[in-house]
């Protein structure tokens, strides 16, 4: 009930998962990444537990192909899973179960996968895949919602629309990105919006967070104090 694209960028070693569906907080079930490991999206009747399963086995040195079915394999449901990955060297691979309802496929490439079920057809997958293949100019996050949006202009989520998410981690132990539009008429739209907020109030301040470079970060009060002035704020630090 679902379809999705689980990207890695080898310029900026980032992974990420785009996903949208007729369905509740699909951001609360679906996308899976870790930090120079891989990405991961389950879905269909989904079972939360393949994601850091496959993550682990890839983590391990597993294949994207090796970790999906070490993960399937203690699975009873797996013929009505769907679940796809990238690991960091665009090694992709996928799993479609027998029993998905369809209209179901998945669409590996290098450095990539598209996987989704219950779509309104095939042209889903393969216009989610041309723009994310002919978008290569833009951001891997922008580009991820562009692809969303080509396939949800293919008719998308069979059903209708209600969810969207959009997951992306770098060099981190926690994702740069995380963004989820839970119930929305037309949450692809709405997850492209909430990105532009992310890119202009939120990614300017990464860099002076707490990090694995700089586990403290920007801790200088007068500086911080400062910069809230500029913004015409008055707030101040208990000294």
């Amino acid at each position: 009930m679902t379809w999705s694209i689980v990207a890695h960028d080898p310029a900026t070693g980032a992974f990420a998962v785009a996903v949208t569906t007729c369905a509740f907080a699909v951001g609360a079930s679906c996308p899976f990444v870790r930090s120079g490991v891989g990405a991961v999206s389950t879905q269909s009747m989904t079972n939360r537990y393949l994601g850091p399963a496959v993550l682990d086995g890839m983590q391990r040195g597993l294949s994207p192909a090796a970790a999906i079915e070490s993960a399937l394999a203690g699975d009873e449901g797996r013929g009505i899973r769907q679940l796809h990955a990238v690991d960091r060297h665009g090694r992709s691979a996928a799993w479609t179960g027998q029993n998905c309802v369809e209209w179901c496929g998945d669409r590996p490439g290098q450095g990539f996968s598209v996987a989704g079920n219950m779509l309104a057809g095939e042209a889903v997958l393969a216009d989610t895949v041309a723009a994310f293949v002919t978008k290569d100019d833009l951001p891997l996050a922008e580009r991820l919602v562009a692809a969303l949006e080509a396939g949800d202009a293919a008719g998308g989520d069979r059903r209708g629309r209600q969810s969207a998410a959009l997951l992306l981690t770098t060099t981190e132990d926690f994702p740069d990105i995380n963004l989820r539009v839970d119930d929305h008429p037309d949450p692809v739209q709405e997850l492209g919006r909430l990105l532009g907020i992310w890119r202009r109030e939120r990614e300017p301040g990464l860099r002076d967070q707490p990090r694995r470079a700089n586990p403290s970060g920007w801790i200088d009060l007068d500086a911080i104090e400062a910069g809230w002035r500029r913004r015409g704020s008055s707030l101040r630090f208990r000294r």
